[in-house]
């Protein structure tokens, strides 16, 4: 199990570590979104498929609804989000991303039959108010925020999705799987709007394309270990990343408010690790 948390922060670090290149496209070189998002995929599906392989590929997981339809849920979220990150801060747009934790919870008990408590839900709901701190409660109802909110939900099915069919392909398989779902589905769009080539430009496309693919790899395996539910609250260590990240690259320093808010995060999800029942720990370790 601790294995499963190191490996969920370093994809949940990843993660918004390949939204900060899309951001610096959008804004400083005025990159659409949909070209963003379509070179994502494009390129990650091309980087994976030589490590998993012709023969590795099955027409059968490919052409499953299930899969389609699990890909389909990561495209929608991805592009709205770089939507939203064309206006908004990070840490703005990835708080209110964090419906999604809060989806993926209930939706795992509710389709999948996972066990949820009261304590780990109340847990739960503690690092969710965490994340108010960090955006300032009342997320508003702009274009940009609309967006991150339509994100988080995307997401959070997603995540359901990945627990759903942890059983049904390799990790690599579901990661390739979702990467040519979004590169066919996006082609049309990526095409019309890509912006002239320049070497600042593949810099940032490969870094956004990168990290994304090796920190959804990442969380493929963690799902493939743990329970959707179990796993929601280290969800949050990617707003953990992301206001670091804002910070570092956009100079937006976190106030105090915002420190207490990501203390709030780290306390509840080692809390929410350590209500896990036994029974529990020893069946996902």
């Amino acid at each position: 199990m601790l294995r499963a948390v190191a490996l969920m922060a370093v994809a949940m670090s990843l993660i918004p570590g390949g939204d900060t290149a899309g951001k610096l496209m959008a804004v400083e070189l005025g990159v659409p979104p949909f070209f963003i998002a379509w070179s994502r995929f494009l390129i990650g599906a091309l980087v994976l498929l030589p490590f998993v392989g012709v023969h590795g590929l099955s027409p059968a997981v490919l052409l499953d609804w299930r899969v389609i339809l699990r890909g389909l849920l990561i495209v929608g979220g991805i592009c709205s989000i770089l939507t939203a990150l064309q206006t908004e801060g990070l840490a703005t747009v990835f708080g209110a991303f964090f419906i999604g934790p809060i989806i993926s919870y209930f939706l795992s008990a509710w389709l999948l039959g996972e066990t949820i408590t009261p304590l780990r839900t109340v847990l739960l709901l503690v690092g969710f108010a965490g994340v108010l701190l960090v955006v300032k409660p009342g997320f508003g109802m702009t274009a940009g925020t609309g967006f991150a909110l339509l994100a988080g939900a995307f997401y959070g099915g997603y995540l359901v999705a990945s627990r759903w069919l942890s059983g049904v392909a390799a990790p690599k398989v579901l990661l390739l799987s979702q990467l040519l779902v979004g590169a066919v589905v996006l082609a049309p769009f990526g095409v019309a709007s890509m912006p002239p080539v320049s070497l600042p430009l593949a810099g940032l496309v490969l870094t956004s394309a990168l990290c994304s693919m090796l920190g959804n790899l990442l969380l493929i395996h963690v799902y493939a270990r743990a329970e959707a539910s179990l796993m929601a609250p280290f969800v949050y260590f990617q707003l953990i990343a992301a206001t670091l990240l804002g910070y570092l690259v956009f100079g937006d320093l976190p106030d105090s408010l915002a420190l207490t808010g990501l203390g709030l995060l780290i306390l509840s999800g080692f809390a929410s690790l350590a209500a896990v029942p036994k029974k529990t720990s020893r069946r996902t370790t």
